[in-house]
């Protein structure tokens, strides 16, 4: 009876558990999903260029609260960290290097997405890649809590 009784929960549980995580009015249609991936492909753009315009405030205004960027073996945590790490970046007339997403996905809920895409020298050779993972705010926009770049 005891082996029936738990046989039976582990039912009961995982059917809930699929109804929870498949809950289909959270699904994005897709045109709801190119609709948020255009948007975060937007963003990702327009966080790219606060590097071609040395705007360091512009930069920081597209970290979230709870930012993580792995920069080299270093892991900042918080926009006044990534900022100040961030700042040498910022200090000559010309960009050290820029970047452009080619990947872009949004989860079916539309609360997360993923950019990634080549970072360029200021010559346009590939020096390495990034990626980066977006929270989208209730109010709507985007920003970044996870960032790690790569050679």
């Amino acid at each position: 009876m005891r082996r029936q009784h738990r046989i039976v929960m582990a039912l009961v549980l995982a059917a809930g558990f699929f109804a929870v995580s498949h809950d289909s009015s959270t699904l994005a249609s897709d045109e709801e999903a190119t609709e948020l991936e255009n948007e975060l492909r937007a963003a990702e753009r327009a966080f790219a260029k606060t590097m071609a315009d040395r705007d360091l405030d512009a930069f920081s205004a597209f970290l979230s609260p709870e930012v993580v960027f792995f920069s080299g073996e270093e892991v900042l945590r918080g926009p006044h960290a990534v900022s100040r790490a961030w700042a040498r970046f910022f200090e000559d007339e010309e960009a050290p290097f820029s970047w452009e997403p080619e990947a872009v996905a949004v989860l079916d809920s539309g609360t997360l997405g993923f950019t990634s895409g080549p970072v360029l020298d200021p010559e346009g050779a590939r020096i390495g890649t990034f990626n980066s993972v977006w929270r989208r705010l209730p109010t709507g926009g985007w920003r970044i809590v996870f960032d790690r770049g790569c050679p």
